[in-house]
Protein backbone atom coordinates (compact mmCIF):
# COMPACT_ATOMS: atom_id res chain seq x y z
CA UNK A 1 0.00 0.00 0.00
CA UNK A 2 1.76 3.64 -0.64
CA UNK A 3 2.53 5.68 1.86
CA UNK A 4 0.21 7.55 4.13
CA UNK A 5 2.30 10.94 3.85
CA UNK A 6 2.05 12.01 0.13
CA UNK A 7 2.07 15.42 -1.45
CA UNK A 8 2.56 18.48 1.07
CA UNK A 9 1.46 22.21 1.02
CA UNK A 10 3.95 24.11 1.98
CA UNK A 11 4.91 22.40 6.11
CA UNK A 12 1.19 20.86 6.10
CA UNK A 13 0.28 17.86 4.60
CA UNK A 14 -2.83 17.97 2.37
CA UNK A 15 -5.03 15.64 4.00
CA UNK A 16 -8.12 13.96 2.09
CA UNK A 17 -10.61 11.32 3.55
CA UNK A 18 -8.64 8.58 1.38
CA UNK A 19 -5.56 10.01 3.02
CA UNK A 20 -6.88 9.06 6.27
CA UNK A 21 -8.39 5.97 5.20
CA UNK A 22 -5.50 4.77 3.42
CA UNK A 23 -3.17 5.56 7.44
CA UNK A 24 -5.40 3.89 9.19
CA UNK A 25 -5.22 0.89 7.55
CA UNK A 26 -2.08 0.89 7.15
CA UNK A 27 -1.92 1.26 11.01
CA UNK A 28 -4.24 -1.86 11.25
CA UNK A 29 -1.97 -3.88 9.05
CA UNK A 30 0.88 -2.89 11.21
CA UNK A 31 -0.34 -3.43 14.74
CA UNK A 32 -3.82 -4.98 14.50
CA UNK A 33 -7.29 -3.10 15.11
CA UNK A 34 -6.50 -2.27 18.59
CA UNK A 35 -3.78 0.37 17.16
CA UNK A 36 -5.95 2.29 15.95
CA UNK A 37 -7.01 5.53 17.40
CA UNK A 38 -7.58 8.88 16.27
CA UNK A 39 -4.61 10.06 17.96
CA UNK A 40 -2.21 7.28 15.79
CA UNK A 41 -3.73 7.79 12.45
CA UNK A 42 -2.82 11.16 12.81
CA UNK A 43 0.64 10.86 13.75
CA UNK A 44 1.05 8.86 11.18
CA UNK A 45 0.09 11.29 8.39
CA UNK A 46 1.87 14.20 10.73
CA UNK A 47 -0.67 15.62 11.61
CA UNK A 48 -2.92 16.71 14.97
CA UNK A 49 -5.80 14.83 15.62
CA UNK A 50 -8.27 17.24 15.44
CA UNK A 51 -7.71 17.83 11.73
CA UNK A 52 -8.77 14.62 10.83
CA UNK A 53 -12.04 15.06 12.27
CA UNK A 54 -12.94 17.75 8.82
CA UNK A 55 -12.87 14.45 6.99
CA UNK A 56 -14.09 11.84 8.99
CA UNK A 57 -16.82 12.37 11.63
CA UNK A 58 -15.66 10.06 14.40
CA UNK A 59 -13.78 6.64 15.14
CA UNK A 60 -17.40 4.63 13.74
CA UNK A 61 -16.62 6.31 10.59
CA UNK A 62 -13.37 5.93 10.24
CA UNK A 63 -13.76 1.82 10.92
CA UNK A 64 -16.76 1.99 8.25
CA UNK A 65 -14.31 3.42 5.54
CA UNK A 66 -11.55 1.31 6.84
CA UNK A 67 -14.39 -1.81 6.03
CA UNK A 68 -15.20 -0.10 2.74
CA UNK A 69 -11.38 0.45 1.89
CA UNK A 70 -10.56 -3.80 1.99
CA UNK A 71 -14.26 -4.58 -0.02
CA UNK A 72 -12.34 -2.19 -2.58
CA UNK A 73 -9.80 -4.40 -3.05
CA UNK A 74 -11.40 -7.07 -4.18
CA UNK A 75 -12.01 -8.02 -7.87
CA UNK A 76 -15.96 -8.04 -8.63
CA UNK A 77 -16.97 -10.95 -10.44
CA UNK A 78 -16.50 -10.21 -14.31
CA UNK A 79 -18.54 -11.04 -17.01
CA UNK A 80 -19.11 -13.99 -18.66
CA UNK A 81 -19.74 -17.75 -17.32
CA UNK A 82 -20.45 -17.36 -13.50
CA UNK A 83 -18.76 -20.02 -12.25
CA UNK A 84 -15.25 -18.53 -13.56
CA UNK A 85 -16.36 -14.77 -12.47
CA UNK A 86 -16.81 -16.11 -8.92
CA UNK A 87 -14.06 -18.25 -8.25
CA UNK A 88 -11.29 -15.27 -9.88
CA UNK A 89 -13.55 -13.01 -6.87
CA UNK A 90 -12.99 -15.32 -4.39
CA UNK A 91 -9.22 -15.62 -4.84
CA UNK A 92 -9.37 -11.81 -5.29
CA UNK A 93 -11.66 -11.58 -1.82
CA UNK A 94 -8.71 -14.01 -0.27
CA UNK A 95 -6.06 -12.02 -1.33
CA UNK A 96 -7.90 -8.56 0.15
CA UNK A 97 -8.05 -10.25 3.62
CA UNK A 98 -5.24 -12.34 4.20
CA UNK A 99 -3.41 -8.77 3.69
CA UNK A 100 -5.35 -7.34 6.10
CA UNK A 101 -6.61 -10.17 8.60
CA UNK A 102 -8.10 -7.53 11.26
CA UNK A 103 -10.64 -6.95 8.76
CA UNK A 104 -12.32 -10.49 9.33
CA UNK A 105 -13.98 -9.50 12.77
CA UNK A 106 -15.10 -6.46 11.46
CA UNK A 107 -17.22 -6.89 7.90
CA UNK A 108 -19.94 -8.38 9.26
CA UNK A 109 -19.92 -5.84 12.81
CA UNK A 110 -20.42 -2.63 10.63
CA UNK A 111 -23.46 -0.80 10.07
CA UNK A 112 -22.73 1.51 7.72
CA UNK A 113 -21.41 0.03 4.54
CA UNK A 114 -19.86 2.15 1.99
CA UNK A 115 -20.12 2.05 -1.61
CA UNK A 116 -17.43 -0.31 -2.24
CA UNK A 117 -19.10 -3.04 0.09
CA UNK A 118 -22.34 -2.59 -1.55
CA UNK A 119 -20.98 -2.51 -4.93
CA UNK A 120 -19.37 -6.16 -4.18
CA UNK A 121 -21.97 -7.23 -2.98
CA UNK A 122 -24.19 -6.20 -6.39
CA UNK A 123 -22.01 -7.71 -8.29
CA UNK A 124 -22.27 -10.79 -6.98
CA UNK A 125 -25.46 -11.19 -6.65
CA UNK A 126 -25.88 -9.66 -10.43
CA UNK A 127 -23.55 -12.59 -11.06
CA UNK A 128 -25.62 -15.20 -9.67
CA UNK A 129 -29.13 -13.71 -11.14
CA UNK A 130 -27.90 -13.47 -14.26
CA UNK A 131 -26.54 -17.45 -14.19
CA UNK A 132 -30.19 -17.82 -13.67
CA UNK A 133 -30.07 -19.21 -10.00
CA UNK A 134 -33.42 -18.12 -8.23
CA UNK A 135 -34.25 -15.64 -5.34
CA UNK A 136 -33.82 -18.11 -3.16
CA UNK A 137 -31.02 -20.35 -4.47
CA UNK A 138 -28.48 -17.26 -4.46
CA UNK A 139 -29.43 -16.59 -0.70
CA UNK A 140 -28.34 -20.27 -0.16
CA UNK A 141 -25.34 -19.88 -2.92
CA UNK A 142 -24.07 -16.22 -1.67
CA UNK A 143 -23.72 -17.50 1.68
CA UNK A 144 -22.05 -21.20 1.25
CA UNK A 145 -19.44 -19.18 -1.05
CA UNK A 146 -18.86 -16.48 1.32
CA UNK A 147 -18.72 -18.86 4.50
CA UNK A 148 -16.11 -20.59 2.30
CA UNK A 149 -13.97 -17.96 1.71
CA UNK A 150 -14.18 -16.25 4.96
CA UNK A 151 -13.74 -19.08 6.64
CA UNK A 152 -10.29 -20.25 5.12
CA UNK A 153 -9.15 -17.43 5.32
CA UNK A 154 -9.86 -17.06 9.55
CA UNK A 155 -8.74 -20.79 9.72
CA UNK A 156 -5.79 -19.64 7.28
CA UNK A 157 -4.10 -16.76 9.66
CA UNK A 158 -5.05 -18.59 13.28
CA UNK A 159 -3.25 -21.75 12.51
CA UNK A 160 -0.24 -22.26 14.07
CA UNK A 161 2.23 -22.31 10.28
CA UNK A 162 5.57 -20.97 9.10
CA UNK A 163 4.58 -20.55 5.37
CA UNK A 164 1.46 -22.51 5.56
CA UNK A 165 3.56 -25.41 7.43
CA UNK A 166 3.20 -26.59 10.75
CA UNK A 167 5.57 -24.87 13.73
CA UNK A 168 7.15 -26.54 15.62
CA UNK A 169 5.22 -25.97 18.57
CA UNK A 170 2.14 -27.52 16.79
CA UNK A 171 4.57 -30.54 16.06
CA UNK A 172 5.25 -30.58 19.86
CA UNK A 173 1.40 -30.36 20.97
CA UNK A 174 0.44 -32.96 18.53
CA UNK A 175 3.14 -35.38 19.96
CA UNK A 176 1.34 -35.07 23.57
CA UNK A 177 -1.65 -35.88 21.83
CA UNK A 178 -2.45 -40.62 22.16
CA UNK A 179 -3.19 -42.00 18.87
CA UNK A 180 -4.58 -44.52 20.87
CA UNK A 181 -7.30 -41.87 22.21
CA UNK A 182 -7.14 -39.85 18.59
CA UNK A 183 -6.38 -41.97 15.96
CA UNK A 184 -7.65 -39.97 13.37
CA UNK A 185 -6.58 -36.50 14.69
CA UNK A 186 -3.23 -37.90 14.74
CA UNK A 187 -3.45 -39.23 11.38
CA UNK A 188 -4.27 -36.11 9.88
CA UNK A 189 -1.53 -34.07 11.84
CA UNK A 190 0.96 -36.57 10.78
CA UNK A 191 -0.77 -35.80 6.59
CA UNK A 192 0.11 -31.63 7.87
CA UNK A 193 3.07 -32.14 9.04
CA UNK A 194 4.95 -34.26 6.04
CA UNK A 195 7.24 -31.42 3.88
CA UNK A 196 6.47 -29.56 1.48
CA UNK A 197 2.41 -29.31 2.86
CA UNK A 198 0.64 -25.90 2.69
CA UNK A 199 -2.42 -25.26 4.34
CA UNK A 200 -2.99 -22.27 1.77
CA UNK A 201 -3.26 -25.37 -0.93
CA UNK A 202 -6.12 -26.65 0.29
CA UNK A 203 -8.18 -23.31 -0.77
CA UNK A 204 -8.46 -24.51 -4.86
CA UNK A 205 -9.91 -27.87 -4.33
CA UNK A 206 -12.15 -26.77 -1.67
CA UNK A 207 -13.48 -23.97 -3.99
CA UNK A 208 -14.39 -26.52 -6.71
CA UNK A 209 -16.08 -28.32 -4.66
CA UNK A 210 -18.35 -25.26 -3.09
CA UNK A 211 -18.80 -24.36 -7.08
CA UNK A 212 -19.38 -27.85 -8.07
CA UNK A 213 -22.57 -27.94 -5.55
CA UNK A 214 -23.47 -24.20 -6.59
CA UNK A 215 -23.87 -26.05 -10.09
CA UNK A 216 -25.52 -29.09 -9.14
CA UNK A 217 -28.05 -26.47 -7.06
CA UNK A 218 -28.60 -24.40 -10.43
CA UNK A 219 -29.08 -27.52 -12.98
CA UNK A 220 -31.45 -29.31 -10.17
Amino acid sequence: MPSARGETTGERPRLSRDRILEAAVAVADEGGLGRVTMRRVAEALGVEAMSLYHHVANKDALLDGMVDAVFAEMAPPAGGPWRPALAEHARSARRAMARHPWALGLMDARTSPGPATLGHHEAVLACLRGAGFSLEQTGLAYSALDAYVYGFVLQEASLPTEDGAFDEDARSMMAAVSPDDYPHLVEMAGHAMVEGYDFGDQFEPGLALVLDGLERLLDG
